[in-house]
């Protein structure tokens, strides 16, 4: 159930990722990275609260210290995400959305499993 929980939440911060990226990238026309960098932050920021809140129901009264996990895990999930995008978009040549919705796959299991283990 908590895994049901977590890809719930995960989708509502692909919204958020997808939102801020297309709007850096595509309507401020900042570099790929960059855009993808901000989404993938605003959207871990987004997956904190509703995973603390609802996912894990968190009641960890040291908030700077939790969310400092769950950011240093995000962050390393950042570096596995722009890695994959760069694998499937520059070498492979797929589109980068397609690649960075394989990329959301791959981070998502990362990052349950690693919020499960080590921040919640």
């Amino acid at each position: 159930m908590k895994f049901l929980k977590f890809c719930i939440v995960g989708f509502s911060g692909m919204v958020v990722d997808f939102g801020f990226t297309w709007l850096c990238k595509e309507k401020f026309k900042w570099n790929k990275y960059v855009s993808n960098s901000i989404g993938f932050v605003l959207a871990a920021t987004n997956n904190y609260i509703w995973n603390r809140w609802w996912t894990f129901q968190s009641d960890n009264a040291n908030i700077p210290i939790e969310y400092g996990k769950f950011l240093v895990i995000s962050v390393i999930g950042l570096g596995l995400n722009n890695l994959v995008i760069y694998l499937l978009h520059e070498k492979l040549k797929l589109n980068f959305y397609f690649a960075k919705l394989i990329a959301i796959g791959v981070v998502t299991v990362w990052n349950f499993v690693m919020n499960y283990r080590f921040t919640f």
